[in-house]
């Protein structure tokens, strides 16, 4: 059975501050209507796909639906793949036959740089004229800043690259998100009495310069705070990037499950010690910064 829908229109990256302009009105446009709020967005990076290149993600799937559903209200996020017939579509075919015909769109929202359609062709005019044209609304999101800076994915990369967690979480509206599966490691964590996790994140994902960041781990048996390691270990020779949290007052076993985690600072580069014991001490100090960091932050 279908079920008419406001629907939010965009690629929505890391759902930063940005996108939380347009799937604000979307809900509240949905609430006035009383129909589902909604967002669609594509599979892959239109860019990426086009381009054959590699723009790395803020963010999985899973974790934008987590994000528009608990920070923004929406009810559902639909996912189209951006295969061959998708790119060849005609930006005209893809607004009455996919958001009007087959997800019964009573309104959209969009950003103002908002494009579709084979080659681009479409754009944030022509879809409200053509929703006009049918009595569909159709609103139109400016630009939005924060500090005199418009906020964008490109920027909020820009941050991440650069270790700046802090303001990253800014214009994000939430702290940058790493998710994955818990996978086995060396275990040499265990043989200092600092047992990490070793989580297995999807190669297109976007991360941080290598180093040691306090960060927040949401597991299904809660939320701990965490010192979480992302690089190659070259005190253990280690020869492959790994994301390797430790959480502090967590004991059980995570092997198998998703940990998802929250990056909150950047407290040191990766780096070389001497030996295990000195790099334990180093990772205790590290564990002392970031419960001072969260008691501070309240």
């Amino acid at each position: 059975m279908k079920q008419s829908r406001v629907i939010a229109l965009g690629f929505f990256d890391g759902v930063h501050l940005g996108h939380g302009q347009l799937l604000t009105r979307c809900r509240q446009e949905a609430d006035r209507l009383g129909v589902q709020a909604a967002a669609v967005t594509f599979d892959r990076h239109p860019g990426n796909a086009l381009s054959g290149g590699h723009i790395p993600l803020l963010s999985g799937m899973e974790e934008r639906r987590e994000i528009m559903a608990t920070q923004y209200g929406i009810d559902r996020l639909i996912v189209i793949p951006f295969d061959r017939e998708m790119m060849a579509m005609p930006w005209e075919q893809f607004f009455r036959q996919v958001l009007v015909d087959e997800l019964e769109a009573v309104a959209l929202v969009c950003g103002h740089d908002y494009r579709f359609g084979k080659g681009g062709a479409g754009h944030a005019g022509n879809l409200a004229a053509a929703a006009s044209s049918m009595g569909i609304r159709c609103h139109v999101i400016p630009p939005y800043q924060l500090h005199g800076v418009t906020v964008s994915s490109t920027h909020i990369r820009s941050l991440i690259l650069s270790g700046d967690m802090e303001s990253a979480t800014d214009f994000l509206g939430h702290p940058y998100i790493l998710s994955g599966k818990v996978v086995p490691g060396r275990g040499l964590g265990r043989t200092i009495d600092v047992p990490t996790a070793n989580l297995e994140i999807a190669p297109d994902r976007l991360l941080p310069p290598h180093g040691v960041y306090a960060t927040k781990a949401v597991t299904a048996a809660g939320t701990f705070l965490a010192v979480t390691n992302v690089g190659s270990r070259p005190t253990v020779e280690g020869h492959h990037v790994t994301i390797e949290p430790w959480l502090l007052d967590y004991c059980g076993d995570l092997y198998g499950q998703r940990v998802s985690l929250e990056f909150h600072k950047f407290l040191r580069p990766e780096k070389k010690f001497p030996s295990l014991d000195i790099l334990r001490e180093e990772i205790l100090r590290n564990a002392r910064q970031t419960r001072d960091y969260f008691a501070k932050k309240g």
